[in-house]
């Protein structure tokens, strides 16, 4: 394994110590003072993920990181606290975690919580995780953990698309970073990071377990698909058109233009290439292909951008998502593919993560997380959408479907990189809430 993946063993050595803990008291971050708010009692994790139930991705991020929790650290427990979690994705969190405890719904979002709402949360709890997401999410909510609490934090799973002073300080004083994708993580590296433990962790939602199948096989059964006989297919604008759904953040009016404008620019030409590769699979293989959307968005422009375009010979064999659907179901649909092509990134990240070969296509103006794809061994399903042409897409899908045996077996190998990673990660968070080895 190269040296930037090797995990560094932590509380082994007094210098280790430092990292994840000290003498003074039971759990600590480095440069910390505190104690654990229960004696003698497993640990409490509050768990800061959750950022938006537009994003089937976003969504994916929780139950993943649930799953890792409820496998490597089966003594803790967890206090969730969410940006947002709305009823269906709370229904869907406490099914498969019936243990889970949530904050109340005026805890969960992105503005500011007066202490006295948040403490008893906080009193209940030893240590603070970062979930994965794009970048550092709510890091007034860390801060605010911080100055009350005195006990450490770490981040599992996240991207550092950059680090001003503010944020080097704040994550000097972590426990652990783990970065999901190696760029991030050679950026930290690069500005001498102090203090911390420094890894690659893979997204969480490679973990992600959730299932509804009853409403996949009536999916299944309505559109006459058949277990491994489709392949789906993801679309993606450049650029979110946040402005226009219903979710907490509101971009500027500048990011709205240079939205509006980049899009209407390359969403015929990305979607060109798709398209292609949706005909070539069609007819060179006669199965059929489901188009899905990852964000809520994308519902309505699957028709115009993808569908409306094929030709009347392949669209017989194409089947549209007509509406959103959140990760179980999701999840339920990708697991029995064949294959997927996805110009969005966590789609192929749910569909790898059950065995199925997947090709992201990246867009340069999405973040590093398209990374992750080299990074654990898929670099020859990355594809960048400006050097690529449609056939080129098409032609690596056809390779997938031509030796499956073999794509299977590269998606397996990926898996087990990917599962190595996150469980040095969570014996990293064990080492620090001194739990013993596993």
């Amino acid at each position: 394994m190269p040296p930037l993946f090797r995990r560094r063993t932590l509380l082994r050595t007094a210098a280790a110590g430092i990292a994840c803990g000290t003498a003074r008291g039971p759990i600590l971050g480095a440069g910390q003072e505190g104690s654990s708010p229960r004696d003698g009692a497993g640990p409490t994790i509050l768990l800061k993920s959750g950022w938006q139930t537009v994003n089937i991705g976003d969504i994916a991020h929780t139950p993943g990181m649930l799953a890792l929790l409820e496998k490597h650290l089966p003594e803790a427990r967890t206090v969730l606290w969410p940006i947002v979690v709305d009823d269906a994705v709370e229904k869907m969190l406490l099914k498969r975690f019936p243990k889970l405890t949530i904050v109340p719904r005026e805890l969960r979002t992105p503005k500011p919580v007066p202490d006295e709402a948040i403490r008893p949360f906080f009193d209940r709890c030893d240590f603070y995780l970062h979930g994965s997401g794009p970048n550092p999410m709510r890091i007034d909510h860390l801060r605010q953990w911080i100055k009350m609490t005195g006990r450490p934090f770490g981040f599992g799973g996240v991207t550092f698309p950059s680090l001003d002073p503010p944020l080097a300080e704040l994550l000097a004083r972590a426990s652990f970073v783990a970065c999901r994708d190696t760029k991030s993580l050679e950026l930290l590296r690069g500005k001498e990071l102090r203090g911390p433990t420094l890894s690659f962790g893979p997204d969480a939602a490679f973990a992600c377990d959730v299932l509804d199948e009853p409403k996949a096989l009536a999916f299944l059964q309505q559109h006459g698909l058949e277990p491994g006989r489709y392949a789906c297919f993801v679309p993606r604008l450049r650029w979110t058109p946040f402005h226009k759904m219903d979710q907490w953040y509101r971009p500027s009016p500048a990011k709205i233009e240079e939205t509006e404008r980049v899009n209407e620019a390359t969403a015929e030409k990305d979607h060109a290439k798709l398209r292609q590769a949706i005909v070539r699979w069609v007819r060179e293989t006669g199965l059929k292909a489901v188009i899905c959307p990852e964000m809520s968005y994308m519902v309505d422009l699957i028709d115009p951008l993808v569908f409306d375009p094929l030709p009347g010979d392949v669209k017989d064999k194409v089947v549209r998502r007509r509406s959103f659907w959140i990760t179980d179901e999701a999840d339920s649909l990708f697991r029995r593919a064949r294959a997927m092509v996805s110009i969005e990134m966590h789609s192929p990240i749910l569909a790898v993560g059950h065995g199925v070969p997947a090709i992201h296509i990246r867009q340069p103006e999405d973040t590093w997380k398209g990374q992750m794809w080299r990074d654990i061994g898929l670099e020859d399903w990355l594809v960048e959408i400006d050097a690529a042409s449609g056939d080129d897409i098409a032609a690596a899908l056809l390779r997938i479907d031509a030796d499956h045996d073999a794509a299977r077996a590269k998606v397996r190998a990926a898996m087990g990189k990917v599962a190595d990673l996150q469980r040095a990660m969570m014996t990293t968070l064990r080492e620090c809430l001194r739990l013993p080895a596993r």
